[in-house]
């Protein structure tokens, strides 16, 4: 939609630049005096005295002088007196004034006095008038706009006038089980009566759960192309605004809208933004936002068994939704959408690749497995990152070298090349992060490593690339202590070779930490029992965590001593590992620091 206040300001430019060129007119006019000096009747007098005077020119009121030398100037008489008496008048000797030769030119100066007339008054008059009426026309239009708080401002596709969603299932690359559950969705949506005749009741709300970038707004698109329906998108934050009723009306009209045109589906993207559980927030704005709710909640509640509208909502926050979202008769369907796995990331970048040059030596299946925990968005700005490297490198197709630096880029950020390091800075470097990649390959636990280097990306000085054997749900107790070791690994490097530590460790140790207490407080499996400690919830207004304690002091100390415990098994473990193989730990470095990175086939040979 044009915004008012854009289309004012084009308007009052389109004024502004009438006037200068009306400016620009009367400049026109303007430069032949301006060019001719203008002398008074007095100064004219004493120039005839003085015989510089060669000839008059008379045209009305309006004289034109001529010296002897043949240079101009102008001057005026008053009306109804002759010249040649104001001059005497003014003390022009009667002789010398003989001498001078007069020229009178009777003019028509009517149609130069009515275009002044309309130029100086007329037309400046009617630009004025033009002006306001553009300014109250807009402030008219800008009001409507501007106080139609209430309209929906859903995006809509498939409706009459508006263009239709084209993806379908087919665009929507692994989520086997997830297509399958919402087939029933697509056909009720074309076959609305088959359902109705046997008097089942289609779920109103579908919810679909999952983290950020996993296809779940892709998803709901496919659905409604599938369907060949009607399809309103819209965010769950739009109808939030800081003046209260607004974004009830905004639901209504919504709504009100998606009546109109069923069969149709309405989608609503990020719905914990107005979801959340009533009286969770203090704070100014909780009234609207629950406001808001409750006509969602009551917009549900009003369908017919026969209206054909169904509801998706995506959210990656199922935790803090209002139960009364939850029950049956609202989003009484459920459906989780998880992280691809292996084969399901293959596939997505196929689908990515689509209509993109690629070099003769690009393995998808290798991108595929350097990429666990990516999500479909993850793995199309792989994509789009080696395209942009490629294209900056003017290469006709795209790489699997470029694939692979993608992959590094999304994870860590862009290469450091230029930052200049000191000879010791890289010493110390290339031995903690050699620290990390040799326990990480002695630990049979631990993940196997896929590239290490001490080229700085992003925050990082230097990396340590892992890859795990397979892809797993589950993790154990022994799989965590062997995280937590090679976590410690390039701590314990740095003290054994180097007889101290640099601050470079200090992400490593708050990881290590961090995954010691979850063993004792989150999975229970610790020596402390299979118990949790702490309450774990969410923090609404802040969109993070806290932990309500409810163990006692003396419990605390044990949770401590028990992680103490933890890290220090852990710590002698990579220790043993570095102290035991410091010839290979040495080999390991000292290849980093000449070569700056070593794959995987080069790194196996090393620690052979």
């Amino acid at each position: 939609m044009k915004s008012p206040i854009k289309g004012l300001l084009k308007n009052i430019f389109v004024v502004i630049l009438i006037f200068l060129f009306i400016g620009a007119i009367f400049g026109l006019f303007s430069t032949p005096e301006e060019s001719i000096p203008a002398v008074s009747i007095t100064e004219l007098a004493e120039q005839i005295n003085s015989e510089e005077v060669k000839e008059i020119k008379v045209m009305g009121n309006n004289i034109s002088i001529t010296y002897n030398d043949d240079s101009k100037a102008t001057s005026k008489k008053e009306i109804g007196e002759t010249l040649s008496q104001a001059l005497l008048n003014y003390g022009a000797d009667q002789e010398k004034l003989k001498a001078v030769s007069f020229v009178f030119e009777e003019i028509d100066e009517s149609w130069m006095n009515i275009l002044s007339f309309l130029i100086m008054f007329v037309l400046p008059l009617l630009l004025i008038g033009v002006f306001f009426f553009i300014i109250f026309k807009n402030a008219k239009t800008g009001a409507a706009q501007t106080f139609d708080f209430t309209k929906t401002k859903a995006k809509v596709f498939g409706a009459e006038g508006h263009p239709k969603e084209k993806i379908t299932f087919k665009d929507v690359a692994g989520l086997k089980e997830e297509k399958q559950e919402l087939e029933e969705i697509v056909d009720f949506l074309k076959n609305p009566q088959k359902y109705l005749k046997m008097g089942a009741r289609i779920p109103k709300g579908v919810l679909l759960i999952g983290p950020s970038g996993c296809g779940k707004t892709l998803l709901a698109r496919a659905i409604a192309g599938e369907s060949n329906v009607p399809f309103f998108s819209v965010a769950g934050s739009s109808f939030i605004e800081m003046f209260v009723g607004v974004g009830s009306g905004r639901v209504r009209s919504l709504f009100s809208m998606a009546k109109k045109h069923q069969p149709c589906l309405v989608f609503i993207d990020e719905l914990d933004s107005i979801g959340r559980i009533r009286g969770s927030v203090v704070s100014g704005g909780n009234e609207e936002r629950e406001q808001t709710l409750n006509q969602l909640l009551t917009e549900m509640d009003g369908f017919e068994q026969n209206d054909k509208i169904i509801i998706l909502a995506a959210t990656n926050r199922p935790d803090v939704l209002d139960p009364a979202l939850l029950r049956p008769g609202r989003f009484d369907r459920k459906v989780v959408i998880n992280l691809p796995d292996i084969q399901e990331r293959e596939d997505i970048l196929g689908i990515h690749s689509r209509g993109k040059p690629l070099g003769d030596d690009v393995n998808l299946r290798e991108v595929a497995e350097r990429t666990p925990g990516f999500s479909g968005a993850d793995l199309a700005n792989v994509f789009n990152e080696a395209a942009i490297s490629s294209a900056k490198e003017d290469s006709k197709t795209i790489s699997q070298k470029q694939l692979l630096n993608a992959i590094e880029k999304v994870l860590l950020g862009t290469e450091r090349r230029s930052h200049i390091m000191t000879e010791k800075e890289k010493e110390i470097i290339a031995y903690h992060e050699a620290g990390h990649a040799l326990a990480s390959q002695k630990l049979s636990n631990a993940e196997p490593v896929r590239k290490i280097s001490i080229i700085g990306r992003g925050l990082a000085a230097g990396y340590t690339l892992k890859v795990p054997k397979e892809e797993k749900m589950l993790k154990n107790k022994t799989e965590f202590e062997a995280e937590i070791a090679v976590l410690l690994g390039g701590y314990l490097t740095e003290k054994i070779v180097f007889g101290e530590i640099t601050t470079g460790s200090s992400d490593d140790l708050n990881k290590a930490s961090s995954i010691a207490r979850d063993i004792v407080k989150k999975y229970g499996m610790s020596e402390m029992g299979p118990v949790t400690f702490g309450k774990r919830q969410s923090l609404m207004f802040l969109g993070d965590e806290s932990e309500t304690i409810n163990y006692s002091e003396a419990t605390a100390i044990k949770i401590d001593e028990e992680v103490n415990r933890i890290i220090n098994k852990a710590r002698k473990e990579a220790e043993e590992i570095l102290t035991k193989n410091r010839k290979v730990l040495d080999k390991i470095a000292k290849t980093l620091i000449k070569k700056e990175t070593i794959e995987r086939e080069e790194f196996e040979r090393l620690v052979k």
